[in-house]
């Protein structure tokens, strides 16, 4: 008789409430911020865990360097690694040679979406500082920053009232007209042309993604928007930056790098769920985007436990 299977041991990233925000741990008291809260800390620290929150988080690694796990994203980070994650996308930092600790080691400014969106209703200068939010929904790194972004924690650290405000703009300015970035963890929808478009990009990708196992073609999905194949080719090519197949696969990739994250699922069975149907070009695939296997990414994941805010 066949052995049974394990249950699935989820491993799902720990939601951080207020409560946890300690002023002990760093943090600034709420009555010390408004929109804006500064924290600094050291390494090991309470804090260090796979989590996410309702917050952004801007991150500026100032010592030690490891592991940074983003999202779906494993890579690795050094002093100066500056990243912004978006909301509810679960992160964590590993220090891999910070011997018995050290007392400063990230730089981390908090805030929150809707008082930016709501006054960028009225404020045309922060649209391209919504145009960056977008993007960090999928973190963002940013390269030749960190001097700066030193500066801007500690000008907006040393302030209160409209200054910090002030000194927080001039941050995400900064960061929002660098062009020297990469997104860390899943597609980016790049600028579609007009609401049109933009609405036949959202009706592929949630085809797409509604279903990974189903098997999608670039032919029904031409016929089901009215286009010819080669149009659609091409429509898909400029919206997104991918091909089709490209696409399709990073998905699919993007899938099951959290199904290895966060369940006990077998590869091969993994490999099905998310829609390839064979392993071999699956582990191919894998390879290829994510440049290891499936098999040590799960590996590297596991240490996911053991970092940082």
């Amino acid at each position: 008789m066949a052995a049974p299977r394990r249950r699935p041991r989820q491993r799902q990233p720990e939601l951080e409430g207020e409560f946890a925000r300690s002023p002990a741990l760093g943090y600034e008291a709420p009555e010390d911020g408004g929109l804006v809260r500064c924290l600094a800390h050291g390494f090991p620290t309470p804090l260090a865990r796979w989590h996410f929150h309702d917050e952004y988080e801007l991150h500026l690694i100032t010592c030690t360097s490891g592991k940074a796990f983003v999202g779906d994203w494993i890579g690795q980070f050094e002093p100066g690694h500056l990243v912004l994650c978006g909301p509810r996308l679960p992160h964590n930092w590993i220090s891999l040679d910070a011997g018995e600790g050290v007392a400063e080691r990230d730089l981390v400014i908090q805030f929150e979406h809707a008082p930016l969106a709501r006054a960028a209703e009225s404020l045309p200068e922060l649209r391209e500082v919504m145009a960056l939010l977008q993007r960090a929904r999928h973190g963002i790194e940013f390269f030749g920053m960190s001097e700066r972004a030193h500066a801007h924690w500690h000008a907006v650290k040393a302030t209160r009232g409209v200054r910090r405000f002030g000194h927080f703009c001039a941050y995400l300015a900064d960061l929002a007209q660098c062009g020297d970035y990469r997104l860390l963890s899943t597609v980016q929808i790049q600028s579609a042309e007009g609401d049109g478009e933009l609405e036949q990009i959202n009706r592929i990708v949630d085809r797409i993604t509604g279903d990974l196992a189903a098997s999608v073609s670039l032919a029904d999905l031409a016929g089901e928007l009215g286009m010819g194949e080669s149009r659609l080719s091409r429509f898909f090519k400029r919206a997104t930056g991918n091909s089709f197949t490209d696409f399709v696969n990073m998905v699919r990739i993007n899938s099951a790098c959290r199904l290895l994250m966060q369940t006990d699922h077998f590869v091969a069975d993994i490999c099905y769920q998310v829609g390839f149907n064979n392993v071999a070009n699956f582990n191919r695939r894998f390879l290829e985007l994510k440049g290891v296997t499936p098999t040590e990414f799960r590996r590297q994941a596991e240490h996911r436990f053991g970092g940082a805010s």
